[in-house]
């Protein structure tokens, strides 16, 4: 079983599968390549699942496609899969948004430094509060 750190992303990938499942039932794209795309999809779930070394190219690779092949849905792909994956992934993230994942990702890399249990949602939230604070 993975760490909880990828068993988060992979549930994010399912919510996302779940949505381009329910874009080709409503017939919004083509059928044969759409299924082609949900079938290569569900090889980065596997692959994450396994923690194969390469899925962070299928993941990269497959997120942004979304972003081409179906911008109706871009909005409603998880920011976490654009900073997990990385890479061009991060082209779809403006820079203040970079700048809070990546004190996350500090975060999350000291908790496990020092043994410290580590909740990512949590950690998000209270960061995500204190960009919104006044400054004084």
């Amino acid at each position: 079983m993975a760490n909880p750190f990828v068993e988060h992303h992979l549930a994010l990938l399912h919510h996302l599968r779940g949505i381009l499942v329910a874009l080709g039932e409503a017939e919004q794209v083509p059928e044969e390549s759409h299924a082609l795309f949900v079938e290569r999809f569900d090889e980065l779930i596997d692959a994450l699942a396994h923690e194969a070394p390469e899925n962070f190219y299928l993941g990269q690779d497959l997120l942004c496609q979304v972003f081409t092949r179906y911008p109706q849905i871009a909005h409603l792909v998880p920011r976490d899969l654009l900073w997990f994956f990385g890479g061009d992934c991060l082209h779809y993230m403006p820079d203040d948004e970079i700048d809070l994942y990546q004190q996350l990702e500090d975060r999350r890399h000291e908790a496990e430094a020092n043994d410290e249990p580590f909740d990512w949602n949590q950690e998000k939230q209270l960061l995500a509060m204190s960009e919104t604070d006044p400054r004084h």
